[in-house]
């Protein structure tokens, strides 16, 4: 039987994802021969490999699906959550961005050239970004321009520019736009102070005006020939354009949770003691720890040989993550911006180029922690959808009950009516009991606050 191919890997020529039996596979098509084999005897490959900027594979002797498109069969190496760029804080998007500029330029370097340039084609591994598509590169032709330019400046340039000058949330506007925002929308929405920036000028406003001057004559934009030395500038070019873009913390309530909050020193590290116990009566695997702030309790399910999805909503909180985490600090944990009130859906062609939150999972443990009362309060989802939603996300929870009487919760309803009569641990543990089965739970001390362990039934 021919499996399919990978519904996210359609629209390359070159060749294209499928699995098999569990292992992911990419099928090299003969159109993709001579370029293939260049990029393999030009050791372009083994030192991007080398240097960890590109997966490695091997080649493998599985039948390909389709036998009479095939030239190879190769097994890349896994990647064990695949995230996607509108989950990304500021610094992964730049760090991302750089990587596929100190790409395109070694490739030049080395007689190819990179095609594409989606930052769907990074993903992170080991705390840092690497380019996941073997099949990007084609042989370079003297004086032809750079193709992926364009498609750089709307995937990278512009909701970098859009989060570090406007807002950056904005960086969603991926989810709407799966091949990058468009320039002619950025430049609307960027301020006019970011003409004066002579990159962003270059490579985002007059680019964008190429393309609406281009639009309304109803012809297309023209690439002339380019140099292999103006080639190489534009690459450096953009990567002075990258460099010179910061976004700056406002300093939020919840970057700085750990420094403010209502834990005594006993009960946090009884927290922490508790949990660290909990996820150490499993084998380790795959843990996702929602609303996981800074990455504190992912550093303990990494001490333990985990690999941590550390999810939480606050840009702040997920750069300080990431920039712990890029410094060669517990390098198992990946951390994602990620509103779980509205997280990410499956989007692009029939609903299955981007796969949704769930369909990534599951996890084999889950951790919830000082998170219920912010959706059974904070956002009115009741004790039972949050009960079903955790296990949708891993057969295995790690969760903490906070009540009424709690200095966090009164701030939650401070400003508003209770209308929660079933929010107590009563109503907690009847709601949960429908899907899970209460392993233990245990009292935190100094404390109201009470940490659970369940198994999905």
């Amino acid at each position: 039987m021919t499996e399919p191919a990978h519904p996210a890997s359609f629209r390359d020529p070159s060749g294209f994802l499928f699995s098999r039996e569990g292992r992911l596979y990419r099928q090299v098509n003969r159109s993709y021969q001579t370029s293939y084999d260049a990029l393999m005897s030009s050791g372009l490959y083994a030192r991007l490999v080398e240097k960890g900027r590109l997966i490695p594979h091997c080649e493998s002797s599985v039948p390909p699906p389709v036998p009479g498109l095939s030239y190879k069969v190769l097994e890349p190496e896994q990647i064990r959550f695949v995230s996607y760029p509108y989950e990304w804080c500021f610094g992964q998007l730049k760090d991302a961005a750089l990587l596929t500029l100190r790409i395109a330029g070694a490739a030049v370097g080395a007689g190819m050239t990179l095609k594409d340039a989606s930052a769907y084609n990074i993903q992170f591994r080991g705390g840092k970004p690497v380019l996941i598509d073997t099949l990007s590169f084609d042989t370079y032709v003297e004086g032809a321009p750079w193709d992926a330019y364009r498609q750089f400046c709307q995937h990278f340039l512009a909701p970098l520019a859009l989060m570090a000058y406007t807002d950056v949330r904005l960086n969603q506007l991926q989810r709407a736009y799966i091949d990058g925002i468009p320039l002619i929308l950025a430049a609307k929405l960027l301020p006019l102070r970011t003409r004066l920036r002579p990159g962003l000028l270059l490579h985002l406003h007059l680019h964008a005006g190429m393309q609406e001057k281009a639009a309304s004559a109803g012809t297309p934009v023209r690439s002339k020939a380019v140099s292999r030395t103006a080639f190489l500038g534009l690459i450096e070019s953009l990567r002075n354009a990258v460099r010179g873009l910061r976004w700056r913390d406002p300093g939020t309530d919840w970057s700085e949770y750990y420094e403010d909050n209502n834990y005594t020193e006993r009960s946090f590290q009884a927290k922490q003691e508790l949990t660290a116990d909990f996820l150490g009566r499993e084998q380790p695997g795959m843990v996702w720890d929602l609303g996981g702030n800074t990455g504190v309790f992912s550093r303990i399910a990494a001490a333990r040989g985990n690999d941590a999805v550390c999810f939480d909503n606050d840009y702040g909180a997920v750069e300080k993550n990431y920039q712990t985490v890029k410094a060669g600090k517990e390098t198992r944990i990946l951390p994602l911006v990620l509103d779980l009130t509205n997280p990410s859906p499956a989007i692009g062609w029939g609903h299955r180029e981007r796969e949704s939150l769930l369909e990534r999972g599951p996890a084999d443990t889950v951790l919830a922690l000082a998170l219920v009362h912010h959706l059974a309060i904070g956002n009115n989802v009741p004790l039972g959808r949050v009960a079903e939603f955790f296990a949708g996300c891993g057969p295995r929870l790690i969760v903490e009950f906070i009540p009424k009487e709690d200095s966090q919760v009164k701030r939650l309803l401070a400003t508003r009516k209770d209308i929660f009569p079933d929010y107590s641990r009563e109503g907690f543990e009847a709601a949960f009991t429908n899907v899970y089965t209460i392993e233990t739970s245990v009292p935190i001390p100094e404390s109201a606050r009470v940490l659970y362990l369940m198994n999905k039934k």
